[in-house]
């Protein structure tokens, strides 16, 4: 299944479940991404996981291209 498209100027950061449906994929895949350092993430105040919007582009790119 190929990952879902962003929308063009889309900048904000994106939950773990946020990534997991662009890609289709659990919650907890994203987080072992992030722990594999196959997408960077970062932890709020509260203690939450976020992702930039610009590493997710990058790693659909990244997985379009068959880089990944």
């Amino acid at each position: 299944m190929k990952p879902a498209r962003l929308p063009e100027g889309y900048d904000a950061t994106l939950t773990p479940g946020e990534v997991a449906r662009i890609f289709g994929v659990d919650a907890k895949t994203v987080a072992r991404w992030e722990a594999s350092g196959k997408l960077p993430g970062f932890r709020t105040p509260g203690g939450h996981r976020r992702f930039r919007d610009a590493d997710v582009r990058a790693l659909i790119e990244a997985t379009e291209s068959s880089e990944w």
